[in-house]
């Protein structure tokens, strides 16, 4: 392998972020569920498409996650999740609620109970409202840990290929039935992108083969199935009306795109650096929402809703940089050291308790 890092991934990540932040500013916290007074009709025929922005998300983590997983190590792959997720979210968690608190009436409200049992981020799982909406998708990625977690335990993350073949066969049965039990832990609605990003990463790593390209096919084929029947839906809900033509050709040009890092065939373009533009992706996934919500509900229509939206986006960045310089890169190093510790010590307690034979 020439390399470990794969450069274009962090800009691709920083894209997806901004696209799901147009889709929140410029169309649907407007368009719905009366999140904000602010209008912006100039990007909203364009924005109201930063929903798939998610999708990409889906896809980017099914090719880090495996490369993540793929030393085989569940330890490894555990402490790395927590100390990926945890520091920044608490941070933005905490701004989140604190905003909310001061100046979210009358439209947006919280409470001690529902921050603190966010703070542990399995809110969802637990049937208590999010202090932040967009903190849906992180949900949907931690099944897919969980999935990636199982076979780590089974010590058969090198057949990846194999599991990941049997998963989108599930998918496809489930949409092709119409199956509601056990949906969401197959995580069927967004299997599509998962599967793809991690077979990109198999790509990536050892080639393309034809087993891969049919798994690639298949993955598309449920992708653009899905996501054009949820159309139906959501042009209801929203009032508008989204282009299948669109919303299918922005999915292939992800699957695209993604082909094209796979196969390395990215030139000068992968051989530059977006480090800073991949750091600030989560903390402003986690910050733009609600908070950028509130400030339009706040300053609108006394401030000009272009400086409001633009001024917003400058903001957050600002914001996001200062989570991950301060809160990020400072709680990192000593996380990981102490969640090593605690695993180690776990792993010789139980160790302690085996046979001897089978220790040896």
């Amino acid at each position: 392998m020439s390399k470990t890092r794969v450069n274009e991934i962090d800009l691709l990540r920083f894209f997806a972020a901004l696209a799901v932040a147009f889709y929140h500013y410029a169309f649907r916290g407007y368009a719905a569920n009366n999140l904000s007074i602010m209008p912006y009709p100039l990007l909203e025929p364009i924005a109201k498409y930063g929903f798939l922005g998610v999708e990409l998300f889906f896809m980017i983590s099914g090719f880090v996650i495996l490369m993540t997983a793929a030393s085989g190590s569940l330890k490894g792959f555990i402490v790395s999740r927590i100390v990926r997720l945890y520091p920044a979210f608490w941070a933005c968690c905490t701004l989140t609620f604190v905003l909310i608190l001061a100046i979210g009436a009358p439209r947006f409200f919280t409470n001690w109970h529902e921050y603190l049992v966010n703070m542990t981020l399995f809110s969802g799982f637990l049937g208590v409202p999010s202090i932040d909406g967009v903190y849906w998708s992180l949900f949907v990625e931690m099944r897919f840990y969980a999935l990636v977690a199982l076979v780590l335990i089974i010590r058969q993350i090198h057949h990846a290929q194999f599991f990941l073949a049997l998963w989108l066969a599930v998918a496809v049965i489930y949409e092709m039935f119409n199956i509601h039990h056990l949906r969401d832990i197959f995580i069927v609605d967004y299997a599509a992108y998962f599967i793809a990003g991690s077979i990109f990463y198999l790509v990536w790593s050892r080639g393309l083969t034809v087993s891969r390209l049919l798994l690639l096919v298949g993955a598309w084929i449920l992708a653009l199935k899905i996501s054009i029947e949820s159309l139906v839906e959501t042009n209801k809900h929203y009032n508008t009306i989204m282009n299948e033509w669109v919303v299918g050709g922005i999915i292939s040009i992800f699957f695209i795109i993604m082909a094209l890092i796979a196969l390395r065939k990215t030139g000068k373009f992968g051989q530059m650096q977006w480090i800073t533009a991949g750091a600030l992706t989560y903390p402003f996934y986690l910050l733009h929402q609600k908070i950028g919500f509130m400030i339009f509900n706040l300053a609108y229509p006394t401030i000009n809703p272009h400086l409001l939206l633009w001024g917003v986006l400058a903001i957050t960045l600002l914001m996001s940089y200062a989570v991950h310089k301060y809160i990020e890169k400072k709680l990192a190093s000593p996380m990981k050291r102490f969640l090593l510790i605690i695993f180690d010590s776990i792993e010789q307690k139980l160790a302690s308790f085996m046979p001897q034979k089978q220790r040896q």
